[in-house]
C-alpha cells in the first residue's frame, strides 16, 4: 500500500508539496531486506533519478506510452549483429560515460608513470573468430580501388614502468572504404578481411598492414535512428579502427582509433573520440614500403597491471550476441 497521507477531506492531501513526497522512498522501501547491498545501493539511485525527472518534466501519460512503446521497439528489433539497446546507449552517450568511470576508477591509485590508454566503445562488430596473423602480414584481403594501404605499427607498454609488453595481442577491425564490415558486405569482402590480431615481440613492439579507415553513417532503420531524427542529429561516424589489446597480466584496452582531421571528430553520433585516440597519418616516401603502403601511423598503447581491477567477462560476452540477462553488479 503506497504512504499517500490524506487529511480526510476528498482525499486531498495533507502536506504543501505538489506531489507526494512519501511516494519514490515507499517504492524504495519495497525491497526486501535480503537484496544484495549493491544491488540496492544501484536500484535506489535509479528509482530516484527516475521519479526525479518523470516529476521534473512533468510527464504526460501519452507520453510514458511513447516512451514503454520505445522501450519494447529497442528489444524488438534485436537479432544477430545487431545490438539495438547498445546502441541506443552509445547514441546517448551512456556506454563512453562508463567507460570513462571505469577509466577512472582504475587510475585513481596510479601514481608513477603515464596514464593508461583511454577505452571507448566496443561497438557491435567485434568477432571472436579474428584469425592471429604474423607481424607484418596485411590484414587487407580486398584492396577496395579507392583504398589507402597503411603501415600501422607501435609498441604496447606497461603504464607504470614504461617498458614493452611481449606477448600482448592487438586485436583490430574495421570497415572498409564503402562503410561495410565484413560480415555484411559478402559480396565485396571475404570473410574476416580487415580483422587480426597481432601478437607483440620481445619488446613490445607490432606492425602490420590494413587500410586508412573511413567515415560512415550508423543503420538508420531501427529505433536509435528514431532517436536521432527527434534531437535533430546526423548518424556519422568518424573514420576509425578498432583496437582490443589484451594481455594475461594486464586489464585490457578496448578503443577505437581516429584520423585527427576527421570532419566528425567533434559530433560523432555515439560520442566516443577522445583526445587520445587520435592518429597521425603521414605519407610514405614512394617506393620506400615493401607492400606498396602509401601512408604510415604509429600508436602506442599503455596498460595497467591487473592488480588494479580483475576483468570483467560480461562485456565480451554481450558483443558476442549473448543475450542472458544476469545480476552480476556485486562487489
Amino acid at each position: 500500500m503506497a504512504t499517500h497521507s490524506t487529511n480526510g477531506t476528498n482525499g486531498a492531501t495533507s502536506n504543501k508539496s505538489k506531489y507526494d513526497p512519501n511516494f519514490t522512498q515507499h517504492v524504495i522501501d519495497l525491497m526486501s531486506p535480503e537484496t544484495k547491498p549493491r544491488h540496492r545501493e544501484i536500484l535506489t539511485s535509479l528509482i530516484r533519478h527516475l521519479h526525479d525527472f518523470c516529476r521534473e518534466v512533468e510527464l504526460t501519460q501519452d507520453e510514458w506510452l511513447i516512451g514503454v512503446n520505445y522501450v519494447n521497439s529497442i528489444g524488438q528489433a534485436y537479432r544477430t549483429n545487431r545490438n539495438e539497446a547498445w546502441r541506443v546507449c552509445d547514441v546517448l552517450g551512456v556506454e563512453s560515460l562508463v567507460d570513462e568511470i571505469n577509466h577512472k576508477i582504475v587510475t585513481e591509485h596510479l601514481q608513477n608513470g603515464d596514464a593508461p590508454t583511454s577505452s571507448a566503445i566496443l561497438g557491435p562488430f567485434w568477432s571472436p573468430d579474428t584469425p592471429f596473423r604474423e607481424l607484418g602480414a596485411s590484414c587487407v584481403l580486398n584492396m577496395p580501388a579507392d583504398g589507402q594501404l597503411t603501415f600501422f605499427h607501435g609498441t604496447i607498454k606497461d603504464a607504470d614502468t614504461g617498458r614493452g609488453i611481449p606477448d600482448a595481442v592487438f586485436d583490430m577491425w574495421q570497415a572498409s572504404t564503402n562503410g561495410k564490415y565484413d560480415v555484411f558486405d559478402p559480396e565485396n569482402q571475404t570473410k574476416n578481411n580487415l580483422r587480426g590480431k597481432f601478437k607483440t615481440d620481445k619488446d613490445g613492439k607490432f606492425w602490420f598492414y590494413c587500410l586508412k579507415p573511413t567515415e560512415y553513417a550508423i543503420d538508420t532503420s531501427g529505433p536509435s535512428a528514431d532517436l536521432l531524427k527527434i534531437m535533430g542529429r546526423h548518424a556519422n561516424r568518424p573514420a576509425h579502427i578498432h583496437m582490443m589489446v589484451t594481455h594475461p597480466e594486464y586489464i585490457g584496452v578496448t578503443a577505437q582509433l581516429y584520423p585527427n582531421d576527421d570532419p566528425w571528430l567533434e559530433t560523432d553520433t555515439v560520442c566516443a573520440v577522445k583526445d587520445d585516440l587520435l592518429l597521425d597519418f603521414k605519407p610514405v616516401e614512394k617506393g620506400k614500403d615493401s607492400k606498396g603502403a602509401t601512408l604510415d601511423v604509429q600508436y602506442d598503447v599503455r596498460l595497467l597491471s591487473k592488480k588494479y581491477k580483475p576483468d570483467s567477462t560480461m562485456l565480451m560476452g554481450n558483443a558476442n550476441g549473448e543475450r542472458k540477462v544476469e545480476a552480476q553488479v556485486e562487489h
